[in-house]
């Protein structure tokens, strides 16, 4: 039996087609792209961003409290460590005095005197318990701080062949010193170690921390031997006098450390502790010593031993701020010396422990974290929410797309037109390249929208489009672009539909090949001229005459043929808004520079003018009514800048360029163009550039006689020959294509 007939289209439906297997990133981005994934991997993302939040916040605010503590542990170690140096700095004025009462008085004259001065020595200077005077025949006289109510007392040593006679005396009043107890010793100040050193050094000198006679309290003293020259003119020691300070109430000057549980201590690079509170009750349990200070190593504490072993031993490199552990737990430390003298290797040590710096940030740790716990929760739930919506969204969108795409069909029929290609986009509206759907004729349309909630009247708006079209219209002139249509769409907006230009602007001609010849410029500007003119005729002022504006093209077999764009059309829709005024300086310079040549009561206008102000003409700018002269002014720029490459005035900003307009006078053209340059031409465009418009050309007819009278050598000459080479070498492979507006629509 004859197999059934099978058509070509038939066959080729049922052919299996084998495509390539699809990649894993094709299989996981399909996978996402499915509803389930959507309400799957949305969540999740977003629970994951959170988490990732929520860790590195508490890092950085851990590492922000540390970093806060650090610095504030430091500042008020240094503040510390410097307070001890300058209560240890009061030795030396003190001794300066001491040293003048010790050359002044002798053991036998009576002690009030100098008790008054010793007491005046020691008001107000804290840390200072002693300060004294010793004579070689053993007599000590001090004045000194008593502990118990921190009142000054006094002290007289003598030797006596019964021994050591100690008499304290305590001030009564201003002047008079009461004896309060007597008693017998065996102190000679002679065999103390401070006064040998005084005598050995014969200069002033830092003893070892020691402890005090009988008292066992650390103390340092700040010592110097007084000599006197004797009749045979050898020095003879007169006395030594000291300058006593107790560390005890040095170490004072620790607490003023406010950083709640942090440990500090005074001690010597030699491993002496000089001051612990944290350990005062071991301290006093310890003997009492007579020989040496204390030793850190006395008190067993494993905080000191840690300590004097990572920061104070023999080859530590620990820096003045750097942690310590001990038993598992992290001390920040900051330590800090008390001077930079060398016999005073002291220094301000301050320990906090880590769990004290970040207590606060512990206490707030678990409520921050159930914040934020519960917030990527909400924010997970919320992502659910948008996932499911997107789903939603979708099935919307992909009916939105059938609906749309046939709006789009039936938007871009416009009137007999149909919309191809758009061209440019400006600021308000759309340049777009059409075809007549009857005649098959190539156009360009420009659409002008006006903004929503505008305060312009539409309907005065659309009024005067539709004059300005009509008289447009009626220009004939082949320099003056042709309008062929015009009107008003039913959502307002404007367009008109005009020939297609195939070339470019003179802005883009110099842009991309340079200044023109001199002969191919005259030719360009004869041909601007005659649109002008006729324009100028029917009363239309184009206002915006630039290069821009200025085209030139290929028509059939003509080539260089200029039209002009752009007749005030598009300005009838622009809103009269974004205007600068003149400051009061400005206008009252301004006032100065044009005297006599403009009415000065509008020079407050100046900004406020339609137009482009590199091309603008002084009245225009100053906010008067202009006529077919002032886009002569412009014509004049524009010659300027085809033949130079450049402005006539080059200047940043609008205002301060049509200030230059307005007031300064024109560049010479001859000194910027190298080429050939007829003089007739410079001074021609010269007369177009006055700054009044009684001084330029008469009107557009004028001025293109005076162009065609200027003489060319043949050499020069823009022949239709070259014109024809210049196109041929330079035409674009792409289609004819309508100019976009550089600035907006216009």
């Amino acid at each position: 039996m004859a197999s059934q007939r099978i058509g070509d289209r038939e066959l080729e439906r049922d052919i299996p087609t084998r495509s390539a297997p699809a990649s894993h990133t094709a299989r996981f981005s399909a996978a996402i792209a499915t509803p389930l994934g959507v309400l799957t991997i949305l969540p999740l993302l977003v629970a994951a961003i959170g988490l990732f939040l929520t860790v590195v916040g508490q890092r950085a605010l851990r590492d922000s409290n540390l970093s806060m503590a650090r610095d504030r542990l430091d500042e008020e170690t240094a503040v510390v460590a410097r307070s001890i140096g300058l209560a240890l700095e009061q030795s030396d004025p003190v001794l300066d005095r001491l040293t003048a009462l010790a050359r002044e008085h002798e053991p036998s004259e009576p002690y009030t005197a100098l008790a008054h001065s010793l007491r005046d020595l020691m008001q107000g200077r804290a840390g200072i318990s002693y300060v004294s005077i010793s004579f070689p025949d053993g007599t000590f006289q001090d004045a000194y701080r008593y502990d118990s109510d921190g009142q000054i007392r006094f002290q007289d040593s003598r030797i006596t062949p019964q021994g050591t006679l100690t008499q304290r005396f305590s001030l009564v009043g201003h002047d008079r010193l009461e004896p309060y107890r007597e008693e017998h010793t065996d102190y000679d100040p002679r065999t103390r170690p401070f006064y040998g050193l005084a005598v050995a050094t014969r200069g002033r000198v830092w003893t070892k921390p020691y402890p005090f006679f009988k008292t066992h309290f650390t103390g340092i003293t700040r010592t110097e031997a007084v000599w006197l020259n004797t009749a045979r003119g050898r020095p003879e020691l007169h006395a030594v006098v000291t300058v006593d300070f107790d560390v005890s109430a040095l170490s004072a000057i620790l607490s003023r450390i406010s950083l709640g549980g942090a440990t500090t201590l005074l001690y010597a690079n030699d491993g002496t502790l000089l001051a612990y509170p944290r350990g005062a009750s071991a301290i006093e349990r310890l003997p009492l010593r007579s020989d040496r200070a204390l030793s850190y190593s006395e008190l067993a504490d494993p905080l000191l031993n840690a300590f004097f072993t990572q920061f104070v031993g023999k080859g530590s490199a620990q820096a003045d701020l750097g942690w310590l552990t001990l038993n598992g737990s992290n001390l920040l430390v900051a330590r800090k010396s008390i001077s930079s003298q060398p016999d005073l290797p002291w220094s301000v040590a301050a320990l906090m422990p880590e769990a004290q710096v970040l207590g606060a940030l512990h206490r707030h740790q678990l409520r921050s974290l159930l914040a934020a716990a519960f917030t990527t929760l909400l924010a997970t739930g919320v992502a659910w929410l948008f996932a499911r919506h997107i789903l939603l969204a979708r099935h919307e969108l992909s009916e939105a797309r059938n609906a749309a795409a046939q709006a789009v069909a039936r938007a871009q029929e416009l009137g007999s037109y149909r919309l191809v290609e758009r061209l440019g986009k400006g600021g308000m509206g759309e340049v777009w390249r059409a075809e007549h759907r009857l005649l098959v004729r190539q156009a360009a349309i420009k659409l002008i929208s006006l903004e929503p909630g505008s305060a312009l009247d539409v309907s005065q708006v659309q009024a005067r489009f539709r004059r300005e079209a009509q008289s447009l219209a009626t220009l004939r002139s082949r320099n003056t672009i042709e309008l062929f249509d015009y009107g008003v769409t039913a959502d307002g907006t404007l367009f008109y539909v005009m020939e297609l230009l195939d070339g470019m602007d003179l802005q883009t001609l110099v842009d991309q090949h340079g200044p023109q010849p001199a002969s191919r410029v005259i030719q360009f500007l004869i041909q601007a001229c005659n649109s002008l003119a006729e324009a100028h005729d029917a009363g239309l002022v184009h206002r915006d005459i630039k290069p821009a504006n200025l085209y030139v093209c290929r028509v059939a077999d003509e080539v260089d043929v200029i039209k002009v764009l752009d007749f005030g059309l598009v300005r009838a829709a622009l809103p009269d808004g974004g205007k600068e005024e003149l400051s009061a300086e400005s206008v009252s310079a301004l006032r100065a520079a044009t005297a006599n040549q403009f009415d000065e009561t509008r020079l407050t206008r100046v900004g406020q003018a339609m137009g482009t102000p590199a091309y603008m003409a002084p009245e225009q700018a100053l906010g008067h009514e202009s006529d077919g002269r002032a886009d002569l002014y412009a014509l004049g720029c524009i010659g300027y800048w085809l033949l130079a490459g450049q402005l006539p005035f080059e200047r940043s900003g609008s205002l301060p360029m049509m200030l230059a307009h307005i007031t300064e006078p024109v560049p010479d053209l001859e000194q910027r163009v190298s080429g050939f340059l007829p003089s007739e031409l410079a001074t021609l465009l010269k007369f177009c550039l006055a700054k009044l418009p009684a001084d330029r050309p008469h009107d557009a007819r004028a001025l293109a006689r005076s162009l065609k009278a200027i003489p060319i050598p043949a050499a020069e000459q823009w022949t239709e020959s070259r014109a024809q080479a210049w196109w041929r070498a330079r035409r674009s492979k792409s289609p004819p294509r309508a100019t976009p507006a550089k600035r907006g629509v216009a």
